[in-house]
C-alpha cells in the first residue's frame, strides 16, 4: 500500500488549479449574470423586478447539490446529451453565484443614500447616467468586502462538483485517501492548500476596505 508522499502533493496541487479554474468560471459568469439581476431588481419595471426576484428566490432556495444534479443528470433524462463534468459544474456554480451576487449587489445599490439619487435627478441626469456616474461607483465601495467574501465561499463550494465527476481539490484528497488510508495527513494537506488559497483573498478584502474607506463615517 503506497504512503502519502510528494507525488500525491503534486496531484493535490494540480487539482487545486482546477478548483481555481472552476471558481473563476463561477465568479466571472455569475458576476455578469448577477449584475444584470441586480439592475433588474432596482429597475423601474415592476415586471423585471418580479422576474428577478423570483429567480433569486428559486436559486437561493435550491441547494447547490440539487442544482448540480439537475444540470448533469436531469438534462440527460429529458433527452439532451450529458454535459461534460466541467461544463455541468461550471453552469451550476454560475447559476448559484448569480443568485447570491445579484442580491448582494442589489443591497449595495439600494444602500447608497437616497440623497445621492435625488441630487442626480436634480442635475437632470438620465437613469443610466445616475447609475453609471453616481450610484454604481459608490455601491462598488460598499460591495467590495461582501463580494470577496462570497468568492471565498465559491472556492469552498467547488468541493460539491465531485458529485458530477469533476476532480477538484477535495475530491483529489478523497481519491488519495482511498489508496493510502492516511486521512489525517491527506486532509490536513488539503486544508492547508484551501487556507493558502482563501486567506489572501480575505486579507485583500480587508485591505480594500481600508483603502476605499468602507464603513467609515
Amino acid at each position: 500500500m503506497p504512503s502519502f508522499g510528494l507525488g500525491h502533493v503534486e496531484f493535490l496541487l494540480i487539482a487545486a488549479l482546477w478548483t481555481l479554474a472552476l471558481s473563476a468560471i463561477a465568479f466571472l459568469g455569475g458576476g455578469v449574470l448577477g449584475f444584470l439581476i441586480a439592475l433588474a431588481r432596482v429597475s423601474d419595471s415592476k415586471l423585471l423586478r418580479g422576474l428577478a426576484g423570483a429567480y433569486v428566490q428559486i436559486v437561493q432556495g435550491t441547494p447547490l447539490l440539487i442544482l448540480l444534479f439537475l444540470i448533469y443528470f436531469g438534462l440527460a433524462i429529458v433527452g439532451f446529451d450529458q454535459l461534460p463534468a466541467l461544463i455541468a459544474a461550471g453552469a451550476g456554480l454560475v447559476i448559484y453565484s448569480s443568485g447570491f451576487l445579484g442580491e448582494i449587489w442589489r443591497g449595495c445599490i439600494e444602500s447608497v443614500p437616497k440623497t445621492q439619487w435625488e441630487a442626480a435627478e436634480c442635475l437632470a441626469m438620465t437613469r443610466w447616467q445616475r447609475m453609471t456616474r453616481v450610484i454604481l461607483p459608490q455601491a462598488l465601495r460598499i460591495a467590495t468586502a461582501p463580494t470577496v467574501g462570497f468568492l471565498v465561499q465559491i472556492i469552498k463550494n467547488t468541493s460539491l462538483a465531485s458529485v458530477v465527476g469533476f476532480v477538484e481539490l477535495s475530491q483529489a484528497g478523497k481519491l488519495i485517501n482511498n489508496s493510502t488510508f492516511e486521512p489525517f495527513r491527506v486532509f490536513i494537506t488539503v486544508a492547508i492548500i484551501y487556507f493558502i488559497i482563501c486567506y489572501p483573498l480575505s486579507a485583500w478584502s480587508r485591505g480594500l476596505e481600508r483603502r476605499l474607506n468602507v464603513g467609515r463615517r
